[in-house]
């Protein structure tokens, strides 16, 4: 039976990674505590430049920070959505915390997957290479990838250069763009184009498919802000970088 979507993964497997990401979603916007919010501490230094500078009032900037955070944790399951995908296609499978992302069954390739080109400091490109050199090392066979998912141009080129003061090189070391690895995988050169033509269609059909649920709450972080500086009569930000900031010099006068 020919599949609906793509030809390279099957239409249950696509429908599956499309669920896992939604669910990502919906645990990424499901009720953003003032806990939440302060899980890592806010830059209220930045918040005040960015109420004067861009004529924000101070409730709605809190509420663009909110969904800021929301953002950063999407971006990191967009990468494992792209590793789940890839993992469907015949002859490969996903890392499970292997220490590689993606790898062939018969051990000839193995990948590591960064979404975006420039995600990586000199310290994890160094890590990454290195780690991709042991695999190649230990795998004569094996071929070995720095994938970068959404890079600034099309390339599949050995990876060598200098990181930090050292320089690398390793004959199967590779980095190496998301279109030419979705073909590397696939066999097909226009696979990664396939996927983004066919991804309002699976997203419509998956919605489709489930119970519309009301299981997503909604933010109570402003809500739990605003109690406090009616009482504490402090703005929003002041009540902010009390509560986060409250042990440096002075700060507990505010």
């Amino acid at each position: 039976m020919k599949n609906k979507y793509v030809d390279f993964i099957s239409d249950e497997h696509f429908l599956n990674c499309v669920a896992n990401l939604h669910n990502a979603y919906l645990k990424a916007k499901n009720n953003i505590t003032k806990k939440n919010f302060y899980s890592n501490k806010v830059d209220t230094i930045k918040l005040t430049f960015d109420a004067r500078f861009n004529e924000i009032d101070e409730e709605n900037l809190i509420q663009a920070e909110i969904l800021r955070q929301i953002d950063k944790s999407i971006n990191n399951s967009i990468g494992t959505f792209h590793e789940q995908i890839l993992g469907g296609i015949q002859g490969f499978q996903i890392g499970n915390f292997s220490g590689f992302d993606i790898k062939a069954n018969d051990d000839t390739m193995f990948a590591e997957i960064k979404n975006k080109h420039n995600t990586m400091s000199s310290g994890l490109a160094e890590a990454v290479f290195q780690k991709l050199a042991r695999f190649a090392d230990d795998n004569k066979k094996a071929n070995c990838y720095l994938v970068q998912i959404l890079a600034k141009k099309s390339f599949n080129n050995k990876w060598e250069g200098i990181i930090n003061g050292k320089e690398y090189t390793h004959s199967r070391v590779f980095k190496i763009s998301g279109d030419k690895f979705y073909a590397l995988l696939s066999g097909q050169e226009d696979a990664f184009l396939k996927l983004y033509k066919n991804l309002p269609i699976v997203v419509k059909d998956y919605l489709n498919s489930i119970e519309k649920s009301d299981s997503v709450k909604a933010n109570s972080a402003i809500d739990e802000l605003k109690v406090e500086t009616e009482t504490s009569k402090r703005t929003i930000l002041d009540q902010i970088t009390f509560e986060n900031y409250s042990y440096y010099l002075g700060f507990d006068e505010l």
